[in-house]
């Protein structure tokens, strides 16, 4: 229960801050740029960065231990909250220049690396037979943390109990308190867990210059790949247009309430994105609870690894093709809370059963190629969607969205080739 407790104090916290992050980007005025390329380039720009702080991240692992590791890095963020939370717009400062782009950066890091890091800490604490037993449950605190601090965002913001400007503040509370808890996780470790000696590691000699190599060595993987990066690309597209969507509707709502002032119209915009976000993303880790409990296991049970895997495609299909003849901002969410649940729950548990029939070659070196690199390749395309898009078509949202139909139509193809594929594998059985 300490674990359960653990995750769901930083999922709650992390979900503070992630609705403002959204609406701190939509007051980060760019000359020349519009709001959504200014979060498309930002994201792109989020996932180059990832490898710089990955391996700094590794360095500090190798040299501190699990318990220091964790309560340091966790401190450094919550001062970094504090530091934000002074310098957010319209609070102290009015709006101080790119500030919104590198809290959007920061937020990106904080919540890859704060869940990741309290993963590789509770897999230190136990073996594999209880760790199979224990996760799931704990899996559990992970997405009602998420959905708890979604609700908790829109409550407070909707309610004018509390400004968005002191989330940051609130944040640092559940962090606060998950330290503590992983100090006592780590002194109260269950003494009828018995270490077993660590299986030996895979020979990840060479792995950056024959990676990509085995990748396109093997028509399934290639097709994996393929799969891969539209789907970083649409769903990233979708991202976008939610985001371009909610700001067209917030500039409407502005006007008709006669909010004109700088100052207000930035209070205005920041808070309702606050609040739309922390709505949208309860109702996206509540039905993608419902669905990892009760839909997964049953889809894969009755209609194999095929419908699992065109499920997600299907599911987006349908939603781009409302959101493409009908582009208003009550569709648009409902379509994209139904695609990002459906990612990740069906989707999640289709690409981890993907690769239990490949050799261990193509899980330790093709997998984790195709999951960064054709990810981050995506999001680069996505990027320079926004920017061919907006800067030399004026394509509408409308055309995006239509665009959107499209990319999803070759991902089913190219998904339909995945499927023939792995049923061709034989299954490695160590």
């Amino acid at each position: 229960m300490l674990l359960f407790a653990n995750v769901f104090l930083i999922l709650c916290a992390y979900y503070f801050i992630k609705p403002l992050r959204e609406g701190w980007i939509a007051v980060s005025d760019i000359g020349g740029l519009t709001k959504m390329e200014v979060k498309a380039y930002s994201s792109f720009g989020q996932s180059l960065l990832f490898i710089p702080v990955v391996w700094f991240y590794g360095r500090l692992a190798d040299r501190w231990r699990r318990s220091a590791l964790i309560t340091r890095s966790t401190i450094f963020c919550i001062s970094n909250l504090a530091v934000f939370w002074a310098i957010q717009p319209g609070f102290f400062i009015e709006n101080l220049p790119y500030s919104g782009i590198v809290f959007y950066l920061w937020v990106g890091m904080f919540g890859v690396f704060m869940v990741a890091q309290f993963w590789a800490f509770a897999a230190d604490l136990f073996t594999k037979e209880h760790g199979h037993r224990l996760f799931p449950l704990i899996a559990i605190g992970a997405t009602a943390g998420a959905a708890s601090g979604s609700w908790i965002t829109s409550v407070l913001v909707d309610s004018g109990l509390l400004g968005a400007e002191w989330l940051l503040m609130v944040a640092m509370i559940p962090l606060t308190a998950s330290i503590a808890l992983s100090k006592i996780s780590d002194r109260r470790k269950p003494v009828h867990i018995v270490r077993t000696e660590a299986a030996p590691e895979p020979d990840f000699e060479n792995l950056g210059r024959s990676a990509i190599s085995i990748v396109f060595s093997s028509r399934f993987l290639i097709a994996v790949a393929v799969i891969t990066l539209l789907l970083s690309w649409v769903n990233t597209n979708g991202e976008n247009l939610l985001f371009r969507v909610v700001q067209e509707f917030l500039t409407r709502n502005a006007l008709q309430e006669g909010i004109t002032t700088s100052e207000a119209l930035l209070i205005f915009t920041r808070d309702g994105t606050t609040a739309f976000y922390g709505d949208f993303y309860f109702w996206v880790n509540i039905i993608a609870l419902i669905l990892q409990a009760f839909v997964a296991s049953r889809l894969l049970k009755f209609g194999g690894f095929g419908v699992l895997l065109l499920t997600m495609p299907v599911v987006a299909l349908i939603s781009y093709t409302a959101m493409a003849f009908v582009p208003v901002l009550a569709i648009v969410k409902v379509m994209k809370v139904a695609e990002n649940s459906t990612d990740y729950s069906i989707n999640n548990t289709a690409r981890n059963v993907l690769w239990l029939p490949v050799s261990a070659e193509m899980k330790y070196k093709g997998k984790p190629t195709i999951d960064s690199l054709f990810v981050r390749i995506g999001d680069g395309i996505a990027a320079l969607t926004v920017l061919i898009g907006v800067q030399f078509l004026a394509l509408s949202t409308q055309s995006f969205f239509v665009l959107n139909v499209a990319l999803v139509l070759i991902w089913i193809a190219f998904a339909f080739v995945v499927i023939r594929e792995h049923r061709r594998l034989p299954e490695i059985r160590d």
